[in-house]
């Protein structure tokens, strides 16, 4: 469950990060660009998450 909300709440962010960088660019919205955008985010998450930043258990 904790990697689907990841997956989740990246694309949702990377897509609104996406569509205003294209607004403010007056470029046209990509699709694939926010969802490359969303696969390094969840990848980068998931990592520092589950390896770097891991809590030790006393």
């Amino acid at each position: 469950m904790r990697y689907i909300m990841t997956i989740f709440w990246s694309v949702v962010v990377s897509l609104a990060i996406a569509f205003v960088l294209s607004s403010m660019g007056g470029e046209p919205f990509v699709l694939s660009d926010g969802l490359l955008l969303a696969a390094i985010l969840a990848v980068a998450a998931i990592i520092l998450g589950d390896g770097i930043l891991k809590e030790e258990k006393n």
